[in-house]
């Protein structure tokens, strides 16, 4: 089904340039990474792949994916002087680039990320207009967009647990957008990403976190 653009689309984002795609868009993955890290990272290993690899430095995407990495929104303008400030917090960061990767979306951002929590892969795509997509964390497919409120379950493969789940947030009133559900094989690890109109009640998100059979989830609220 072909993608519905909005107004936010069309004009783009409140940002600081050059480009929304290279800039606002890769500040928005980088946040997004670090809220399913959880914390601030300590870490980053930065591959920019296909358009962005031959232009990331000229359109500003390295300042801009640290600047994310630090929680700076899109309009702030400490993005210009984010290595200054990756400096100061401690921040050690590496970039890579891979020009020829067919099969990735031409602005493609991977992140490997570590801090006190863990680390975590994430991978994005910048669509323009500061839209983004968050295709893959640590290896498993997902589909989201950080403009709604996303929740990531890791869980044994459970023999109806997709409906429970979703039953689960229906009885919270809140309604949800896209679900993409993976697993490494049969009775295997699984990994669901669900994108909610509405916030999920913090006595929703502890009952799921303590069901037997969830190993970790991970709430995030939408990005702005």
């Amino acid at each position: 089904m072909a993608e519905k653009s909005s107004i936010f689309d069309m004009i783009g984002p409140v940002m600081i340039g050059p480009s929304s795609s290279h800039t606002a868009g890769v500040v928005r993955i980088a946040r997004a990474a670090i809220r399913v890290l959880g914390c601030q990272p300590e870490t980053a290993e930065i591959t920019f792949y296909n358009s962005f690899a031959r232009t990331y430095e000229g359109h500003g995407s390295d300042r801009a994916v640290i600047a994310g990495l630090l929680d700076f929104k899109t309009d702030d303008i400490r993005i210009k002087e984010s290595f200054r400030y990756a400096a100061e917090a401690g921040l050690q960061y590496s970039f890579k680039s891979v020009g020829n990767a067919s099969a990735m979306h031409p602005n493609t951002l991977k992140l490997n990320l570590s801090g006190p929590n863990g680390q975590v892969e994430v991978v994005g795509q910048s669509r323009g207009g500061g839209v983004i997509r968050i295709v893959e964390v640590d290896g498993f497919p997902s589909d989201f967009s950080a403009n709604l409120h996303t929740l990531m379950i890791e869980a044994d493969d459970v023999k109806g647990s997709i409906a429970f789940i979703a039953d689960v947030i229906a009885h919270d009133d809140c309604n949800i957008a896209t679900m993409t559900v993976s697993r490494r094989g049969k009775n295997q690890l699984a990994r669901q990403f669900i994108e909610m109109d509405t916030a999920l009640k913090p006595l929703t998100l502890e009952y799921i976190r303590h069901l037997s059979w969830i190993k970790n989830i991970t709430y995030i609220p939408n990005i702005e």
